[in-house]
This record gives structure tokens, sequence and C-alpha cells, in this order.
């Protein structure tokens, strides 16, 4: 079974420019791949930084699994 499956959250770590600090956010799991070690999905938050207009909501992303810091399945998030 994979680490991270279709539908969970992971907590990624983007970094800031330089002397800027950076930011974590929320990436939805497409899908992985453990032998590389890498999670597909889609940004699920609007970022602070512009990052020169590379990312925002909804990019599809592919990310190390050393920049996840937190995984949670989509059941552990409540509506408000």
């Amino acid at each position: 079974m994979p680490k991270y499956q279709t539908g969970d959250y992971v907590k990624v770590e983007f970094e800031g420019q330089p002397g800027m600090p950076g930011e974590w956010m929320w990436v939805r799991v497409d899908n992985c791949d453990d032998q590389n070690q890498l999670v597909y999905g889609t940004l699920d938050n609007e970022p602070v930084d512009n990052y020169k207009g590379k990312i925002k909501l909804g990019s599809e992303l592919a990310v190390a699994y050393s920049k996840i810091r937190e995984h949670k399945k989509a059941t552990q998030f409540r509506k408000t």
C-alpha cells in the first residue's frame, strides 16, 4: 500500500525567496510514487508569495517526500 493515498492531504514546505521566510501549504494527493519518494497532487492553498507566477491555487505539483511536514486524511478536516 502506498504511503499516501488519493484524497489525502500533505502539508508541504515551500522555500521563500532569498531573505524571505518560506511557507507551508496543503497539497491534495492524486497519487504517489514510493520508490522515487514523490507525491503528485494539487495545491489546495492560495500562496502568500507569488513564486514568480509559477504556482497558484489548483496548480498540479510533484513534491518530494522530504518536503512533507504533515499528513492528514480528508476525513480529518472539518468544514466550518
